[in-house]
């Protein structure tokens, strides 16, 4: 697999940094990071001053603490402060990220701890841990038995895991990893004030040598960014249109207010998709299960497909 564009869809937009998901790898401990050509995780005095990392004690939490990781990291960061409202402060327009009072509150108070406590302090959190599980998936009740451990995965089994790249004020590119001991630099990017993003070419070449690691045809990836809401973008545009008089029927305001509608859109399907996946459906399905049972459909459906699964499999075989 290769990577082509830094990334697409975000033109115009400030991307604070990227996330990425890879089926994880045995190898990939931090005993063996230097033999992948990351480099060697920094620990004490070697961490820039300033670099957020912290190493992930909390299982099934690899994402939320990429995010974060970016969040923590992301370049002239606006920080909330007790008692003042942080929209006072300037934003440009959108392009600065802005930390709410639980986050600034939260970084201010691990800025001096060591990795592995800031690990903590995250899984300690409610407020992080409340988020966190708004998007997962409820415990199944009918199939999870509180008493028995929990099956550790194998090498068979297809185990994910999410990390994060961020730019930092030194010129050096991260790779932040919390399974690792500390951040991994992964290049360098000389400071551009015309090219702010270069720094995604660099980390554009760190996860095409990861992707090197897997055979050619493994697709199981994903690479995200996180970004300036287009919205303020395209709100911006609209206000600067409108300023020299462009009145609302312009084809070019018209398409404007349609690309908005279709980011408001996009957010409602994501509410909806959340709230789907967040749902538990098992009682449903088993209380469907038993009617039908009850009512003798269960033998004659089970039956039709038992014959489309065969019928399908001859096609596959003849093609």
């Amino acid at each position: 697999m290769t990577l082509t564009a830094p990334i697409d869809g975000v033109d115009n937009a400030a991307v604070h940094g990227l996330i990425f998901l890879f089926k994880w790898q045995r190898q990939s401990s931090s005993a063996t990071a230097s033999l992948e050509g990351r480099g060697t995780p920094l620990t004490g005095d070697a961490v820039p001053e300033g670099l957020f990392f912290a190493q992930q004690t909390v299982q099934n939490a690899c994402a939320t603490q990429a995010i974060l990781s970016v969040l923590f990291n992301a370049r002239d960061a606006i920080v909330a402060q007790e008692g003042a409202e942080s929209k006072d402060q300037e934003d440009d327009n959108g392009r600065r990220l802005v930390l709410g009072q639980t986050l600034s509150n939260f970084k201010e108070f691990t800025c001096h701890f060591p990795p592995d406590l800031r690990g903590e302090a995250i899984g300690s959190s409610d407020e992080i841990r409340t988020a966190h599980n708004s998007f997962g998936r409820s415990e199944d009740a009918f199939l999870s038995d509180p008493t028995k451990p929990k099956r550790i995965a194998t090498d068979d089994d297809d185990v994910f895991h999410f990390i994060a790249y961020v730019p930092h004020e030194n010129g050096c590119v991260y790779e932040l990893d919390g399974l690792q001991q500390g951040p991994i630099q992964v290049g360098e990017c000389k400071k551009d004030e015309a090219d702010k993003d270069q720094w995604i070419k660099v980390a554009r070449d760190a996860i095409q040598a990861r992707l090197s690691n897997y055979s050619p045809t493994e697709i199981k990836f994903n690479l995200m960014a996180i970004v300036q809401d287009r919205r303020t973008y395209l709100n911006e545009r609209l206000d600067a249109l409108a300023a020299i008089g462009v009145e609302e029927n312009d084809p070019a305001m018209v398409q404007i207010q349609s690309e908005l509608h279709a980011e408001e859109e996009k957010r409602a399907q994501w509410a909806l998709e959340n709230a789907r996946r967040h749902h538990n459906y098992l009682p449903f399905c088993v209380e469907l299960l038993r009617s039908l049972a009850g009512s003798g459909k269960m033998d004659g459906l089970m039956n039709k497909a038992k014959t489309r699964a065969a019928e399908k499999r001859q096609r596959q075989q003849k093609s």
